[in-house]
């Protein structure tokens, strides 16, 4: 069975051709595809190479979340592997994602939804598609709590409740609020923290 991940009033090209995992893998195996990417609903999205803004932002989570949850469960841009049929078109890497267990228990293939407490994708110029996109294609697969850390606006976004493939609990939070994951409620982490520091004047 084929899942669209766009519902037909906001799919541009409802008739093109959408890449399957399987297919870029051997594309890459032959040497026809190369550098970073990922797939998303049969979609190549090649990854751009990263501003200081995003890698600050990156380095930013990755110590808070470090704090949280202790450095084992949490990854930096790695495959996410999905059950089929979202699995068969799609193949995020999301900026970080934290994971229910160590990285030893992922020896032999990618986590799944249901290894994941939390992902996280950092937005400069992909705010839209990972608001809309990525928050469906995350909420169809039932990753449980997913964040948008926007750094033009200085904001974070946290999705929660996947149902019927949307997030049926949204919240905004600027800069000076604090926020808990689900998976630790009682450690509040400032929004600031998240963010890359900045320049001075």
């Amino acid at each position: 069975m084929s899942v669209n991940l766009l519902a037909p009033e906001l799919e541009m090209f409802p008739d093109r051709y959408r890449w399957t995992v399987d297919e870029c893998n051997r594309l890459a195996e032959e040497g026809r595809l190369v550098g970073r990417y990922e797939l998303v609903d049969g979609e190549v999205i090649r990854k751009m190479g990263q501003k200081p803004p995003h890698s600050n932002a990156l380095k930013c989570l990755m110590r808070v979340l470090a704090g949280l949850f202790g450095i084992d469960l949490v990854w930096v841009q790695s495959p996410l592997t999905l059950s089929d049929p979202l699995g068969v078109y799609s193949e995020p890497e999301p900026d970080v994602s934290v994971t229910r267990e160590p990285v030893t228990a992922y020896g032999s293939r990618h986590p799944g939804p249901e290894d994941l407490l939390l992902v996280v994708e950092v937005a400069d110029t992909s705010l839209r598609t990972d608001l809309i996109v990525k928050s469906r294609l995350y909420a169809r697969a039932g990753v449980p709590e997913y964040w948008v850390l926007d750094l033009n606006d200085g904001k974070l976004h946290i999705h929660r409740q996947p149902v019927d493939g949307e997030y049926s609990l949204v919240t905004v939070h600027a800069e000076t609020e604090t926020v808990a994951a689900t998976a630790h409620p009682n450690a509040h982490v400032a929004v600031a923290d998240l963010l890359p520091p900045a320049e001075p004047a």
